[in-house]
């Protein structure tokens, strides 16, 4: 299943910071950013996800994280 957030991710280099955490987090998912939409994407495709599980993370790190529906 893919799931898509709306995030606040500015700067690839730390969006590429943040795939790396999230890939130690969610192993064999598939995850990027789409800096360029005005929603700063994230998707994460992995079996199984807990939403709830990425938006602590995201707000961990210091960003904002809503599920995109």
């Amino acid at each position: 299943m893919i799931e898509v957030f709306k995030t606040n991710v500015h700067e690839p280099a730390k969006a590429a910071e943040l795939v790396s955490l999230l890939s130690g987090h969610f192993p064999g998912g598939r995850i990027n950013f789409d800096l360029d939409d005005c929603d700063r994407i994230l998707r994460i495709d992995k079996p199984g996800l807990c939403s709830d599980t990425v938006i602590e993370l995201m707000n961990a790190e210091g960003f904002q994280c809503a599920v995109l529906e």
